[in-house]
């Protein structure tokens, strides 16, 4: 049996358009093979950082259970030190359709070897 072939990018935005899709639609899976192995990833959640691909499968996992988020990217910068800037608009909602955000955050990216290294969000 074969591993699947993993979809490939012609740039990092496009990679991220695909993250996000993905996210909406839980996808994990389809998601993690573009984590590096040691991503570091904020909790939204809760505060502090996730590390690694299980780390994020864990708290998307949970996160799933209580808030309904989804995100959608806007406008794509890249920053002087080669991070790309993700102006994303943010809808979450409660497990019965209450809003609890509405808003437009930014979510900033390091990219190496076309795997995300880390993420940071900015409000």
């Amino acid at each position: 049996m074969t591993a699947p072939t993993l979809p490939s990018f012609a740039h990092d935005r496009d990679l991220l358009r695909y993250i996000y899709e993905a996210f909406n639609r839980r996808e994990i899976d389809k998601i993690l093979p573009f984590m590096h192995s040691e991503v570091e990833w904020p909790n939204g959640m809760e505060g502090g950082w996730v590390h690694g691909r299980e780390g994020i499968r864990e708290y998307w996992t949970r996160q799933w259970k209580m808030i309904d988020p989804h995100v959608e990217p806007r406008a794509f910068e890249t920053e002087p030190d080669g991070r790309i800037n993700v102006h994303v608009y943010q809808l979450i909602r409660d497990m019965n359709g209450a809003t609890l955000l509405d808003r437009m955050v930014q979510h900033v990216y390091l990219i190496e070897g076309g795997l995300i290294r880390r993420m940071d969000i900015r409000e």
